[in-house]
């Protein structure tokens, strides 16, 4: 699966528009400075939890993060584990049945909540780590119960049950910091304009993706996880929660952003992340 996904991959690049000479990506790093992705490895290994941010449609971010994913577990790094912010808490058990192989194929997508790119972006992952006995998490908040916060406010969430309750990240703990840019550009009109409630929307998906990391990581290993960049770009999101309980964990963020020109990181990038993917505007959408 993992080599057809790579084979459509470069087909896909082949027949794109790109120029001749054209490149498909550039890795920069926090300033702006052309990085490789040997390097990107090498930081891998010496960083606890590494946050790879993703457009969710974008090939080249799920092509380098399988990559990765492969790179750690061939160079012998201690217990690595996954997480997925398209899976959500309440679906742990079916993925751990299907890492167990006591699920098909079939069954395995036929129960899950699957986002429409499974197949193609985020299957070569799981069954790299079905095959290779992996850990896989399922980091993130049932939907329903942000789609609750948005529109009723926390006071519903407060008086759900507690078996409801412990699919998301203790409520009693759980804070926001509108100070942070990337809660404020949540409710700026030329975002969403959401106002406080899609900030906590957004806050509680940080903080259980957060939550579950540290509950749910293996003592000493490595965790790869994979989400969108908003939730980790500028080190806030997952970052701020998860410095918040762990100041001292070694925490490498990996984020994607698209350019008209990739010669140059524009500075509206520039800090995004310690390292990150420029892709072409131009690039094909695998959804």
């Amino acid at each position: 699966m993992q080599k057809i996904f790579i084979n459509a991959l470069l087909v896909i690049l082949s027949f794109n528009s790109f120029a001749q000479n054209e490149q498909a990506f550039v890795i920069y790093n926090a300033k702006g400075k052309k990085s490789s992705y040997k390097k990107l490895l090498a930081a891998s290994k010496e960083n606890e939890v590494l946050l790879f941010g993703e457009y969710h449609d974008n090939p080249i971010s799920h092509w380098l993060q399988f990559e990765l994913t492969e790179d750690l577990f061939k160079s012998g790094v201690d217990r690595l584990s996954l997480g997925f912010e398209m899976f959500e808490r309440d679906q742990q058990h079916l993925l751990t049945k299907y890492l167990n192989s006591e699920f098909t194929d079939k069954q395995f997508v036929d129960t899950m909540r699957m986002w429409p790119n499974y197949k193609t972006d985020y299957a070569p992952l799981v069954n790299f780590a079905k095959t290779n006995k992996l850990n896989c998490l399922a980091t993130n908040i049932p939907r329903r119960y942000a789609s609750l916060l948005f529109k009723k406010g926390l006071s519903v969430l407060q008086a759900l049950p507690e078996e409801d309750k412990a699919f998301m990240v203790p409520l009693a703990d759980f804070i926001v910091d509108t100070s942070l840019s990337q809660y404020k550009n949540l409710m700026s009109p030329d975002f969403h304009d959401g106002g406080v409630s899609m900030v906590q929307a957004q806050a509680i998906k940080d903080a259980t993706m957060a939550y579950s990391i540290l509950e749910n990581r293996m003592k000493d290993g490595k965790h790869l996880h994979f989400n969108g960049s908003y939730h980790s770009d500028y080190y806030q999101g997952i970052v701020w929660y998860i410095r918040r309980k762990a100041p001292d964990m070694k925490i490498l963020t990996i984020s994607t952003v698209s350019q008209k020109e990739i010669k140059k990181l524009d500075k509206e990038h520039l800090n995004k992340a310690d390292f990150i993917i420029c892709v072409p505007e131009t690039m094909t959408s695998t959804h």
